[in-house]
């Protein structure tokens, strides 16, 4: 049996730096998330950062909305929002409040609650339930109402990597504006990181 203690979870100062660090500061941590009963928790091995400045690739880039408000959230915020209409994307929101910053969660390697992320994504395939943005929010049925939610609750926590993994890092995946900037960060090596480039 894995322990996940919250008292040992990130505190919000960890959220409240430079995004571009955090985003690669989070690479071995374990992400748990409890729905009812249910624990899912899983290592993240891939993440995107999104600035606040000069990003055009970031929501934030034009301003404040009503869709990514949660992005000008506390540091520590869930931001979760639709792509393409279909699929979910969970975000950590960073930096100061007002900012407009995010890390993207892009895939986790699966600790727990393995079954019940397979139900979720209709697949036994363990290497394919959490290996992108949109598999990994359905996994952890992430909704559009958990937008807002905080990373700082006992049914929503990070827990620090026992070990600094070996990063790697790429040009982000999937966009067309700043799509050269070196921001995806990922665990070397690691199976469960999306196809990506």
């Amino acid at each position: 049996m894995i322990d996940f203690p919250f008292q040992s979870a990130l505190p919000r100062e960890f959220f409240a730096r430079a995004t571009a660090d955090i985003a690669r500061d989070v690479l071995g941590a374990v992400l748990v998330r409890c729905v009812g009963d249910i624990v899912l928790a899983g290592r993240i091995v891939e993440t995107e950062a999104y600035l606040a400045e000069d990003d055009a690739a970031s929501h934030s880039f034009r301003g404040r909305t009503r869709r990514n408000e949660a992005m000008f959230g506390a540091a520590g915020t869930l931001y979760v929002y639709r792509i393409y209409g279909i699929h979910l994307c969970a975000n950590i929101v960073t930096e100061e409040t007002g900012r407009g910053a995010a890390v993207l969660l892009r895939a986790l390697e699966p600790l727990a609650g393995v079954e019940w992320m397979q139900k979720q994504r209709g697949t036994n395939a363990i290497q394919a339930l959490c290996s992108g943005p949109g598999k990994l929010a359905q996994a952890l049925a992430f909704s559009p109402s958990d937008n807002g939610a905080s990373f700082l609750q006992q049914e929503l926590f990070l827990l620090p990597p026992a070990t600094p993994p070996e990063v790697s890092i790429s040009a982000r995946v999937g966009i067309s504006k700043a799509a050269d900037l070196p921001l995806r960060f990922f665990v070397a090596g690691n199976r469960f990181v999306s196809r990506g480039k």
